[in-house]
């Protein structure tokens, strides 16, 4: 597999205090890969950067061969980066449908006037969209709620509706931020079958996360910061046994850190 999202020695200061201290990595093409590190390590601010909204003060951020560095958020999302939030951003007075197909609507190529005049550019793109709202709507597990306003859904269940609205516009990386935290643990585990499914039908995830567990048993790769520096990246197996992340990630003694990291596999 080849690099579909590389970033490059990511700088961001605030007062002289370093978020981001020459952080690089890359997320392969049809990969999960897990950013992870204690509060404040830089996680926030680095997706928060690379998906334009906060501006770097250094470094360099390249989206399929292309240069996406300091791009406003809007062309970042054309460019074929798209991304979820903490807090979830959803139309809870509309449809699922309907949800997904506002999502696309900034993509497609039908303008006002086509929609006006109803135009066969405007038909071709309802027709697609719909056709992707319904494969991701299978994806995620949601088929029974498609026309229910989105509501009457469960928190964990509107995340997987954020996720799909992400993945509407046939992006190239998907940037998940904590997507399973205020989740309960039934949920998570719907959250997770749902990634993996979506990532066996082709896509990529970068996701910023928390939960351990979550990442160990999802993600093909961990990146791991620390005071805004990379402190290590690899396997979740090697990132079990690697003895800065037990300590600084988790807190802990050595030997308390490895235990949790064992309950957690």
């Amino acid at each position: 597999m080849s690099a579909i999202l590389e970033v490059t020695d990511l700088r961001k200061a605030y007062a002289g205090v370093h978020a981001l201290d020459g952080v690089s990595f890359a997320v392969e093409a049809g990969s999960i890969t897990g950013l992870i590190g204690p509060n404040g390590s830089g996680k926030s601010t680095a997706i928060d950067c690379i998906s334009g909204f906060q501006k770097l003060d250094g470094g360099r951020v390249v989206l399929a061969g292309a240069d996406i560095t300091g791009r406003p958020a809007h062309r970042i999302a054309r460019a074929g980066l798209m991304r979820t939030f903490q807090t979830v951003r959803i139309y809870e007075r509309l449809s699922l449908r309907d949800n997904l197909a506002v999502a696309t609507q900034q993509f497609d190529a039908a303008t006002w006037v086509d929609d006006f005049l109803r135009t066969k550019r405007y038909r071709l793109a309802v027709e697609a969209a719909e056709v992707r709202a319904r494969t991701l709507v299978e994806l995620i597990g949601l088929q029974r709620y498609y026309e229910a306003e989105t509501g009457i859904l469960s928190y964990g269940q509107k995340k997987l509706v954020a996720l799909a609205a992400a993945l509407m516009p046939h992006p190239k990386i998907v940037v998940l931020d904590e997507p399973v935290a205020g989740v309960n643990p039934s949920r998570i585990r719907e959250i997770e079958a749902a990634l993996q499914q979506l990532n066996r039908a082709g896509e990529t995830f970068l996701i910023v996360e928390h939960n351990v567990e979550f990442i160990t048993n999802l993600c093909h790769r961990v990146i791991v910061l620390d005071q805004g520096a990379k402190l290590a990246e690899g396997t979740a197996a090697e990132i079990h046994t690697d003895q800065r992340v037990l300590e600084a990630y988790l807190g802990m003694t050595p030997e308390m850190a490895a235990e949790e990291m064992r309950g957690a596999a």
